[in-house]
């Protein structure tokens, strides 16, 4: 029998971001990794954020963020932002909800750039790659080039890091 086109509309969907993921991709590594070395930076957040004020984008949001740019080869960041707004994966891997609203591309620009402004993103990158080289987690799936394509893009995050 030909199943039907139509589509319900549903009222409510219950979408888990974790059960849509396969079990062996590639980012569920990454993910694992990123999450410890952003663990080892939370004092770091807690020092330089404010306690009062308009919250900005969580840091630990926007260098996972900066990581799938730079992965997927997002040449913007409106694009990114699009990307974000309709790729579970994209919102998986960031920690955004289904129904988490997406920032505006000018506002996650302004937040990149406050946070590349300080030491936290040379000095998350330089976590992470300290992480792959130690060896303490085997990504499966990924070339074995990529740890040093990380070590090129952070030698260049720090060559062009503004003096301040």
């Amino acid at each position: 029998m030909r199943g039907s086109e139509e589509r319900s509309g549903a009222l409510f969907s219950y979408v888990d971001l974790e059960a849509r993921v396969p079990a062996g991709h590639p980012l569920r590594a990454i993910r694992e990794i990123v999450n410890q070395a952003l663990g080892e930076l939370s004092p770091t957040f807690a020092r330089i954020y404010a306690r009062l004020g308009r919250p900005s984008i969580p840091p630990e949001m926007l260098l996972r963020v900066l990581l799938l740019q730079a992965f997927y080869s997002v040449r913007s960041e409106r694009q990114l932002m699009e990307r974000l707004d309709f790729d579970l994966l994209f919102r998986w891997f960031t920690g955004l909800g289904i129904d988490d609203p997406v920032w505006d591309h000018s506002t996650f620009s302004k937040n990149r750039d406050r946070l590349l402004q300080g030491d936290v993103a040379a000095g998350f990158l330089a976590t992470l790659l300290g992480r792959l080289r130690r060896g303490k987690r085997r990504l499966a799936g990924l070339q074995p080039q990529r740890p040093h394509d990380l070590a090129v893009r952070h030698r260049r995050a720090r060559r062009h890091r503004p003096n301040g």
